[in-house]
């Protein structure tokens, strides 16, 4: 949080005033608390001596009153009303000189009883005793035999002069003055103790509490007491002054309170404690018990603090406490007015202070918020803003112009800055986009358009070094003279390189581009006309020829990072920011020539970065090429099929790029990249034949493998013509009839001759073989010849694993055809050990070759077994394995899908992973249609004749109908005439005959 200048000199004042005054009313209200407290003390000190005072005078009024009158003697006389009674005048006397006392009376141990009640006029004693109006004094009388139930309770109402005003009796009274608590108090004591004090209680006659002074006659047959009401000591009390909500209460050893001050709002005076329903009273209830006696003790309730003191004291033999209780607030409160005065006045004073401060202050911050204001233009790299205005501050005043002048110098340097900063930028962004530019010509013209900008020259020229050792010219761009060569856009280059040797073999360092590649140094001349260390002979012809003046020369090597100089960068003629005047040319400066060596040095990095990439990808292209020839080599039967596919995979891509509109609309190869990773897939898609075997991609008969066992089949024919011969011999020497046996015996030879014929046509494989020709070699085959020689000898240990281990006596018969064991190679792994995940759909014959005599030529297509076929389709899983399995960098990640995939069909059946039409994409379609089409024209394969062009048009047109090449790309095969322009290119002319393309389209 940031607060002005002005604010904060009066905020920091305005703190300091206001903790100075906090800490003075603090200390004021620290002193003032303690002297609260201390004047509160001595109030509740007063109070509570005044009124203990007051109570153990009264108290001790009537246990003197009451030991008197229970030493009289002759005070038990009296009947009737009792007015002639010799304790009367006694009772008179004492009643009347102590205002407090309510009664006077005697109870003895017969049940007598005799009392003299003073009223006073007081109106509730009077409605108590419904006495007459006047009444002055009231007699009470019982006389009588108790227990034989003729005791009589006589009221007599006297007038203050002893005149009787009324009487009345009432027999039987229930008041027995044994039974009552000063009389059982008095007795239990005994005849030789002192009066002592009742508990308060309730009076008989007045219901009102009140307290009982009481002691036994002399003598011990009856107690004499005197009552005393709580009444005038409640009005005592009452009188005593604690504070506006303070008050005192009196208890009793029960709790009960005796007497209280009107801040206790008591109406019941013997009412429990618990009972008194106001602020003060519960807090003296929550304070009982609790604290130390005579002691000031403060209490927290919710409405505040609370003082309370609590004094314990013993009279008559009662126990009695004093509680004072008042709110703190009674003796703070005149310190709580003070406080509010001094703040009020504080408040005024720095009311008149800020305003006088904040005048003061604006005035003395009017130079540092100009200062800030200019700080701000300043950060925001906007060096206006008028000089900053005089201040009375001397310091203010000299930071201002030291301001002013650091302004002056920032805005100087930050142009030169903005100027170096530019630079930078576009020597990051050339970076950057040199980086990736992949076109050299290109690359040639940035980087000397680049360098042009950024040290403004006003001409350049690059070179770079060829083959020959010499510095080939590639570019040269004149802003004046409008010349540009070369380059991405620059006209034909006609410039002869600079021979980096002379005739003698030495280094040439006469010429300035020469001699900074031998010694990767860079030159910077501010003048060539006055320079004499290098020919500028050439120069100068080609300034006058142009009528120009090539001036400054900076001449930087282009050298990659530890490596050997690839050519030089040549700037000419500097020229000022605010020209394009190459007359006004002027010398690279240090920072010039520090920003061309670094865009020098990026650009060398480039430029023999893309050389790499360039030779990485002819060396790429050409090791595939190799070995997609090796596989044309490898098999002469198949030769140039991986070299005709990508031309004709190409031709059509280029077409289906072409198509704007239809289902071929969004296909297109956006790069270059796109397009070699094309080439590259189509260039390996029969990469995997690699490793099948050429007697298999090759085999041209059923019977060949290595080479065409007919030959030993037809052995075997011989055989048995000759044993034909050796027999029709024999039987002529046994006298047999010759002309018989001849007949049988050409009879044998014409079927020998006729059977080995079949066997020999069947082995060539050309038409489909019925059932009935397969009956027929296996008729052929049951035949037997006698073999003589043992077949193990000469084998290799290989062969020899395949043969039976038992020896077989020799001759042994053998059949003419058979399948044997010897014929069946097993497969030596599984095929999912082979192609793990892979996600190939392929059926696996059980054995890697079954080369049985029978079992071969009783295939009936073709010449290739089902384990053979397979061989022959396992190279598309060979090709993908071999591929996927190759590192190829994210712009050559399709190569696999593009090389894997043209024996994949749209509906689903083809291999080796049955993908349908939607997991097929456009080259992988292209490249399905590709290899089809060469299979079907090629000429060089001798096991089959070559299509013409018509007849593999037809039989592809069958394709599209099963759904197993793209219909779309097929009629664009023929609508862009790619079929005619591959078959002009790579078919025989007998194969190129005319095509009606109409009835296949659509």
């Amino acid at each position: 949080m940031k607060i002005r200048f002005n604010i904060g000199i009066v905020t920091a004042i305005l703190l300091f005033i206001t903790a100075m005054t906090a800490a003075v009313l603090s200390s004021v209200w620290v002193v003032s608390s303690q002297t609260a407290e201390l004047s509160a003390s001595n109030t509740f000190n007063g109070a509570s001596g005044r009124a203990r005072e007051r109570v153990d005078r009264l108290m001790n009024e009537i246990l003197v009153l009451a030991n008197l009158g229970a030493t009289q003697e002759d005070m038990t006389r009296f009947a009737g009303d009792g007015l002639e009674a010799p304790a009367l005048p006694l009772m008179y006397t004492a009643l009347s000189a102590n205002p407090a006392l309510y009664s006077l009376y005697f109870g003895f141990e017969d049940g007598r009883f005799l009392q003299v009640i003073s009223p006073r006029g007081e109106p509730d004693v009077l409605a108590a005793h419904d006495a007459p109006p006047n009444t002055g004094w009231i007699v009470r009388t019982i006389v009588g035999e108790r227990e034989k139930g003729a005791h009589v309770q006589t009221w007599t109402f006297l007038d203050a002069s002893f005149r009787k005003l009324a009487t009345h009796q009432e027999p039987l009274p229930k008041y027995d003055p044994r039974e009552r608590p000063w009389y059982i108090g008095a007795k239990a004591a005994g005849e030789v103790a002192q009066a002592s004090l009742s508990t308060p209680y309730v009076f008989s006659s007045l219901q009102q509490p009140g307290i009982t002074a009481s002691r036994v006659l002399t003598g011990g047959d009856g107690v004499f007491g005197v009552d005393m009401t709580l009444t005038a000591l409640t009005q005592f009390i009452s009188k005593l002054d604690i504070s506006a909500g303070g008050g005192l209460v009196l208890l009793d050893p029960a709790r009960r309170a005796i007497a209280a001050s009107p801040g206790f709002g008591m109406t019941e005076p013997l009412t429990p404690l618990y009972k008194i329903d106001n602020r003060l009273a519960a807090a003296l209830n929550v304070q009982r018990g609790k604290g130390k006696p005579d002691l000031l003790q403060m209490i927290q309730d919710a409405d505040g603090t609370l003082l309370v003191q609590q004094m314990n004291w013993t009279v008559g033999g009662v126990e009695l406490q004093i509680s004072t209780v008042a709110p703190m607030a009674d003796f703070t409160g005149h310190i709580v007015d003070m406080q509010t005065q001094i703040v009020w006045l504080s408040l005024l004073g720095l009311a008149i202070f800020v305003s006088a401060a904040l005048f003061v202050s604006n005035r003395m911050s009017k130079s540092v918020v100009n200062l800030a204001e200019d700080a701000e233009r300043v950060r925001r790299f906007d060096f206006s803003g008028a000089p900053p205005r005089p201040s009375m501050i001397l310091e203010f005043h000299q930071l201002g112009h030291s301001f002013t002048r650091m302004k002056q110098d920032l805005a100087c340097h930050t142009e030169a800055l903005e100027v170096a900063e530019a630079k930078l930028s576009r020597l990051v962004t050339l970076g950057i986009a040199m980086s990736a530019e992949h076109n050299t010509d290109k690359l040639v013209e940035m980087i000397l358009r680049g360098a042009k900008e950024i040290t403004h020259a006003d001409g350049g020229t690059i070179y770079i070094l060829n083959d020959d050792k010499q510095l080939e010219f590639k570019m040269m761009m004149n802003d004046t003279l409008g010349v540009a060569l070369g380059g991405a856009s620059g006209d034909a280059i006609n410039v002869p390189p600079v021979a980096m040797f002379n005739d003698d073999g030495k280094p040439n360092r006469h010429n300035v581009v020469s001699y900074t590649a031998h010694n990767a140094k860079t030159v910077n001349i501010p003048d060539a006309y006055d320079h004499e260390g290098f020919d500028f002979s050439g120069t100068r012809q080609f300034d006058a020829n142009n009528d120009y003046r090539s001036k400054s020369f900076l001449t930087v090597p282009l050298r990659p990072r530890g490596g050997d100089v690839i050519g030089a960068l040549q700037l000419i003629n500097a020229l000022p920011a605010d020209t394009t005047d190459a007359s006004q040319a002027i010398a690279f400066s240090p920072e010039m020539q520090d920003m061309a060596e670094a865009l020098a040095a990026q650009a060398a990095t480039a430029l023999y970065n893309l050389s790499l990439l360039d030779d990485q990808e002819k060396l790429m292209d050409s090791f595939i090429q190799i070995i997609a020839g090796a596989i044309d080599a490898k098999s002469p039967y198949t030769g140039g099929h991986c070299a005709r596919v990508p031309e004709l995979a190409i031709m059509l891509a280029e077409q289906a790029s072409n198509v704007s509109d239809g289902v071929l609309g969004d296909f297109r190869f956006e790069n270059e990249d796109q397009w070699r990773e094309f080439r590259i897939g189509a260039w390996l898609h029969d990469s995997g034949k690699v490793v099948t075997p050429e007697y298999v991609i090759d085999k041209a008969t059923k019977l060949e493998s290595i080479h065409n066992r007919i030959h030993e089949v037809r052995t075997r024919f011989e055989v048995l013509l000759r044993d034909a011969q050796i027999s029709r011999l024999e039987a002529i020497s046994a006298g047999k009839d010759a002309d018989e046996v001849e007949r049988l015996f050409e009879e044998e030879k014409t079927r020998l001759i006729d059977d080995f014929r079949f066997v020999a046509e069947t082995n060539v494989g050309g038409e489909f073989m019925e059932d009935a020709a397969i009956e027929r070699l296996e008729q052929i085959a049951s035949r037997t010849w006698m073999r003589h020689f043992d077949d193990r000898l000469g084998l290799s240990h290989g062969e020899l694993q395949l043969l039976p281990e038992e020896d077989t006596a020799l001759p042994a018969a053998e059949k003419l055809l058979s399948d044997r064991k010897r014929h069946i190679v097993q497969r030596e792994r599984a095929l999912h050990e082979m192609y793990n995940d892979l996600g190939f759909k392929v059926d696996v014959p059980e054995h890697q070759y079954n080369r049985g005599e029978l079992y071969n030529l009783s295939v009936k297509r073709g010449t290739l077994t089902e384990e053979e076929r397979f061989k022959v389709n396992e190279h598309i899983m060979q090709t993908i394995a071999m591929l996927e399995r190759l590192p190829f960098p994210k712009h050559m990640s399709r190569v696999p899908e593009y090389a894997g995939t043209h024996h994949e069909t749209l509906g689903g059946t083809g291999y080796p992973r049955k993908l349908n039409k939607e997991e097929l994409s456009v080259p992988s379609r292209i490249m399905a249609i590709a290899d089809i089409f060469e299979a079907l024209t090629a000429s060089d394969r001798p096991y089959k004749k070559p299509k013409s062009l018509s007849e593999a048009i037809k039989i592809l047109s069958f394709f599209k109908k099963d759904g197993h090449i793209d219909p779309d790309l097929f009629d664009l095969f023929l609508t862009s005439g790619v079929y005619r322009e591959y078959a002009d290119r790579f078919l025989g002319p007998e194969q190129v005959d005319e095509v009606d393309i109409e009835g296949y389209l659509g």
